[in-house]
């Protein structure tokens, strides 16, 4: 979506699909960092976007035994000294909306992409399923942003790296209450993470499970896992009935992967069809955002221009964004496995925050440090290609 909308901006004629109804879907990364802020401003969209319903979290934080204890703190950052949590449909919303003032542009909804057509050796567009039958695109470039489970990549026969994670995570929703934390915060156990993303009038949460054990305890009553929830939140015990059944859970899969290759003649793929990130620090969308204003920046004159997309324009994308992928990627893994990995393996009454930890993250630089990690990046993006009309 933010792809389509640069490149139309610029007076690239552009056809986005999506192949559902609509953008309502619950459970998706809705953290919008300062990185896409800064973006949003420079589109002239900041203002619109703070409109929408949305909160701000100047800090992370966790809660052990003994308190609460901040490991990121972005109010060192300028000129958004936060980062905002917007329903990803009301973001998608916005940008679609923004795209449909350039008549360059075209979003088809309920359209799926199924199948590349090649010819001459290069990929010249896509077969799509639409409410009125079979469609064919064709276009000089095809972008495949599809997901960690791109239809677009399987059918380029591109197979991705697969770096593995020791976590899945169950997400649900329970009602806020008077009294409740106004934080967005984390709660550490033994054996159990829970985090809870403050919406308000709800709370979005996310039980961090072991790898693989999402349907072994699916297989149980909904009982037991309101009583596990309680047992790690007991505030929250009087409110777990509002989980009715299974239905009200929703299983993520978590992986950690990245393509060698993210492009072939006339196809690139970028975002999560390219390398798709843990949750550990809510990068996913900023990520991809970045992967699309590199791309915009690169491909867009060529593309403007009526030239024909050689390859080694698309290689320059991958080469600009590769590394900040694999810093991010290592910095997830690396938390996985030094502490996710061991939280979920140990038992015992809930921990109190380790001494050296808490000692460390009493220094302001420090919890700024992964505020700016993750708040950031690296290689941060900026946009370079200029409005036009074609």
């Amino acid at each position: 979506m933010m792809l389509g909308l640069l490149l139309a901006r610029a007076g690239v004629p552009v056809t986005v699909l999506e192949k559902h109804k609509d953008f309502l879907r619950d459970f998706r990364g809705d953290t919008v960092h300062p990185s896409t802020l800064e973006l949003l401003r420079d589109l002239g969209l900041l203002e619109r976007f703070l409109q929408l319903p949305h909160r701000r979290e100047e800090q992370l934080l966790v809660q052990f035994t003994d308190g609460l204890m901040a490991f990121a703190d972005f109010r060192g950052l300028q000129p958004f000294p936060y980062l905002a949590l917007v329903p990803q449909w009301d973001f998608l919303d916005l940008l679609a909306a923004e795209a449909r003032r350039y008549p360059h542009h075209t979003l088809l909804m309920r359209t799926e992409a199924t199948a590349l057509i090649r010819e001459g050796g290069r990929v010249t567009g896509v077969e799509a399923n639409s409410p009125e039958g079979p469609l064919t695109v064709r276009a000089d470039l095809v972008v495949g942003t599809d997901g960690r489970r791109s239809t677009l990549r399987a059918a380029a026969g591109l197979v991705p790296r697969e770096f593995g994670a020791p976590m899945d995570v169950l997400w649900f929703r329970l009602s806020r209450q008077p009294g409740d934390l106004d934080h967005t915060y984390g709660i550490a156990g033994r054996g159990k993470l829970m985090a809870l993303i403050n919406r308000d009038d709800y709370w979005q949460a996310g039980l961090i499970i072991p790898k693989g054990s999402g349907e072994q305890r699916r297989a149980r009553p909904i009982e037991a896992f309101r009583q596990e929830i309680a047992g790690i939140a007991p505030f929250l015990g009087d409110r777990s009935g509002e989980i009715k059944s299974w239905q009200d859970v929703s299983l993520l899969s978590v992986s950690v992967d990245r393509l060698a290759r993210w492009h072939l003649p006339g196809l690139l793929l970028i975002g999560d069809a390219a390398h798709a990130m843990s949750p550990v620090g809510g990068v996913g969308i900023n990520l991809a955002i970045q992967d699309a204003v590199a791309t915009a920046n690169i491909v867009g004159p060529a593309l403007r221009g009526g030239e024909p997309i050689d390859e080694s324009v698309l290689r320059r994308v991958q080469a600009r964004r590769m590394l900040p992928t694999r810093i991010v990627q290592g910095i997830q893994r690396a938390m996985q496995r030094n502490v996710l990995e061991k939280v979920l393996s140990q038992d015992g009454p809930p921990p109190a925050a380790p001494g050296a930890l808490r000692m460390l993250f009493a220094f302001a630089w420090v919890r700024r440090i992964p505020a700016r990690v993750f708040g950031l990046g690296f290689r941060r993006e900026r946009l370079r290609l200029p409005a036009g009309h074609g």
